[in-house]
């Protein structure tokens, strides 16, 4: 099969997926993992699990479009202007820029620049900051600021975007707890909005905090169990998770 790359959708039945993933093989220069047929409807999260080096983030690429797949199909029916929200292990922050500039990225993404765009983009912009208790920082430059607040950066982005559907690569590692609390506060807020999550994760708490359903990568095929599922099965050690969250 040909691969495909993104395909975007503009109206969607309420019961239509946001993305289908149909026998996708995803890797570089070696298949990481094959055969993945999988999707995701409005209101879930979805936690990606599995050992480090196993394809979790290149899943997550793959889907935005990043990393070209090997086989198979990957449909994203979400709106093209700002439909789609990612937040890459790295964060992907202007770092010479200020807070307010990274924050109005995500706003910009999804509103319009003109035809009176600007008043609303600000009110979320303002509102994701005071979200992420970061409305302080607004002019800092992100280089300035610790590990913990340029999550806060890049969730606060996020929130101002409000994307259908959030692709979140490890945005809960390097934090502490009062700080994952902050984080966890505001993504709520994006859930209740209808926006939908595909979260890389490494720590069984988090996954609990937020996932619906959880995506295994192991032995090259994904495998894809509801959060109660998952729950009655668990095995840290096999999935490649850490028990607590050993936080900086």
């Amino acid at each position: 099969m040909e691969p495909l790359r993104i395909n975007w959708g503009g109206y969607m039945e309420q019961d239509t997926p946001l993305l289908v993933l149909e026998n996708l093989s995803i890797g570089y220069n070696a298949v990481l993992a094959s055969g993945i047929s999988a999707s995701i409807h409005a209101g879930e999260v979805i936690a990606v699990l599995g050992p480090s080096g196993i394809g979790k983030t290149t899943l997550v690429r793959t889907i935005a479009g990043l990393v070209e797949p090997i086989d198979g199909r990957v449909e994203l029916l979400v709106d093209k202007r700002g439909g789609l929200g990612y937040i890459p292990q790295k964060l992907g922050l202007v770092r010479h820029a200020s807070v307010y500039h990274n924050v109005n990225l995500g706003a910009r993404a999804s509103l319009p620049v003109l035809k009176g765009g600007s008043d609303e983009r600000k009110k979320r912009v303002n509102s994701a900051l005071s979200a992420l208790g970061i409305e302080e920082k607004t002019t800092e430059p992100v280089r300035r600021l610790s590990g913990g607040q340029l999550r806060r950066v890049a969730t606060a982005r996020a929130l101002a975007q409000r994307p259908s559907l959030l692709l979140a690569d490890e945005f809960l590692s390097e934090l502490d707890h009062n700080t994952v609390d902050v984080v966890i506060a505001a993504v709520k807020e994006l859930l209740d909005a209808g926006t939908s999550i595909i979260m890389v994760e490494h720590h069984e708490e988090n996954v609990t905090l937020l996932a619906t359903r959880v995506w295994i990568i192991e032995g090259e095929k994904l495998y894809d169990f509801s959060i109660d599922e998952w729950k009655s099965n668990n095995s840290p050690v096999q999935v490649g998770l850490s028990p607590g969250g050993e936080e900086e």
